[in-house]
């Protein structure tokens, strides 16, 4: 099934003429729940991998020895999502759920073990236009992350592993990846989702604009949130940061949002060539009041089933993860931005 994003409540060009010269194109994953299998894209499915390749592990020092059970997670989340096919869990439901919500400990597990790297992402180039070529023909990217919520300097960081490989050169592939006993929130297990991709129009993050061009529309809002207030209708406020310029939800190429952190350069570590985003995760494909990213084939959902977080992932504090590519040299090391 298709999924296909509305039009914007404002035709933002006819507004801003200027911003035509900055037009972008970025390509909307939409993962819907599903069973993709290793030979097709997916957000949280099995990864296409070699028998004889080594499955990459975090070896930094953290705790690891306290958290919850991957398949109590599963079961948890297929438990919830009867119970409101349903319209409500029943007593007995709410307290396997909250049995199975439970963090368990693994005395054993010392804190420099290392811990197998669970999947995110994988995304084919035949599977979606706008992604580009991985270095020396690569087709497949790969994306994997510590369960755990704990590097880097703060002990609060993400760790994303990114892997290009030729999908023609895996002659064997693993039967199943190993899992890591315990994971740190619930958040970093994806649910196995297929992809729908769309193309659609994009536009930079407004503190990228020209200042000009920026004051411009904010100015514009201003206006707006005037008028509205007026109305009694600032809830169905549109503006460009959230309905006109970057779309929600995983996606593919086009400009990262910045609205955590001011803009700042990523550079390439090795050539200082200035960075492309080549992948956002995101922890909700929409949300807001009034839900414009949500798409149409979703309109005619009951309210109470339809879902703006279907990988279940949550990505820091309900945000996002840009990955950025070198543009000139694939095979240089990758960056990366929580938003």
């Amino acid at each position: 099934m298709t999924r296909t994003t509305p039009p914007r409540p404002v035709h933002v060009e006819g507004l801003f003429p200027k911003l035509g010269a900055f037009r972008g194109v970025t390509t909307r994953l939409h993962p819907r729940p599903g069973r993709p299998d290793a030979s097709v894209s997916s957000v949280g499915g099995p990864l296409l991998w070699p028998a004889d390749e080594p499955w990459p592990v975090c070896t930094e020092p953290h705790k690891r020895s306290s958290g919850y059970r991957v398949a109590d997670i599963r079961r948890g989340r297929q438990v919830l999502a009867d119970a409101w096919a349903r319209d409500r869990p029943s007593d007995e439901e709410r307290d396997l759920l909250k049995d199975l919500g439970r963090r368990h400990r693994e005395r054993a597990i010392a804190d420099a073990v290392p811990i197998p790297l669970i999947g995110l992402v994988q995304l084919y180039r035949r599977d979606v236009p706008g992604l580009p070529p991985g270095p020396d023909g690569c087709d497949l990217l790969q994306v994997l992350w510590c369960p755990f919520e704990a590097h880097g300097p703060s002990r609060h960081g993400l760790a994303p592993h990114v892997r290009w490989r030729r999908s023609d050169q895996v002659a064997v592939p693993l039967d199943a990846p190993p899992q890591p006993a315990l994971v740190g929130f619930e958040g970093a297990v994806a649910e196995p989702c297929v992809l729908h991709p769309e193309q659609v129009v994009t536009y930079p993050y407004a503190g990228s604009l020209p200042p000009r061009l920026w004051g411009r529309i904010d100015a514009w809002e201003d206006a707006e949130e005037r008028k509205a207030e007026k109305r009694g209708l600032d809830d169905e406020l549109v503006t460009y940061h959230h309905d006109l310029s970057i779309p929600q939800g995983c996606r593919v190429g086009g400009f990262p949002s910045w609205h955590t952190t001011d803009p700042y350069p990523m550079n390439c570590e090795a050539c200082a060539a200035p960075m492309l985003l080549l992948l956002t995760v995101d922890s909700h494909e929409w949300d807001g009041a009034n839900g414009s990213w949500m798409p149409t084939e979703e309109w005619d959902v009951a309210e109470h089933l339809r879902d703006s977080r279907p990988t279940q992932l949550t990505i820091g504090r309900d945000g996002l993860l840009n990955i950025f590519a070198c543009p000139t040299e694939p095979g240089h090391p990758h960056r990366w931005s929580l938003q």
